[in-house]
């Protein structure tokens, strides 16, 4: 398999997860998908703003590429992000989870997803890693 496979594959199957996650709200009342589940109050729109959260975080702030959109974040209550207030409509947590795909989709030349670099800086910060590597591995 080649690396564009890999990637391809990768792709896909974060893809056919996002797709699943809304998938699961499909037919329920707003009741059924903002109510606690589990003892720990899981529910399904809550996992959607979470994980959309988490995306924007990983893929736009960890690559030095922040989201626009981001969730606002409650510091008095930590586990903010798992639920939906009842100010955030299903309409408005699914569209910013697929605002945030967009961000992170990287799947286009115009919207590579990556910091603007030229081949030097990107050679320089390849460099890098390869000595780090080569460091752990003598030791």
């Amino acid at each position: 398999m080649t690396e564009s496979d890999f990637k391809a594959d990768l792709r896909r199957y974060l893809q056919d997860s996002r797709d699943a996650l809304l998938w699961k709200l499909d037919g329920l009342s707003e009741y059924d998908v903002r109510r606690p589940l589990v003892p720990t109050g899981t529910n399904l729109l809550g996992l959607v703003k979470h994980v959309t959260g988490v995306e924007m975080g990983y893929f736009g702030d960890t690559f030095g590429r922040p989201c626009p959109d981001q969730l606002p974040f409650d510091e008095s209550d930590p586990n903010s992000d798992m639920f939906a207030f009842p100010s955030e409509s299903r309409e408005f947590l699914t569209g910013l989870y697929r605002t945030a795909w967009a961000h992170t989709a990287g799947l286009t030349a115009d919207r590579p997803n990556l910091p603007t670099s030229d081949r030097a800086e990107w050679q320089a910060h390849r460099d890098r890693v390869e000595r780090a590597a080569q460091q752990a591995a003598q030791t």
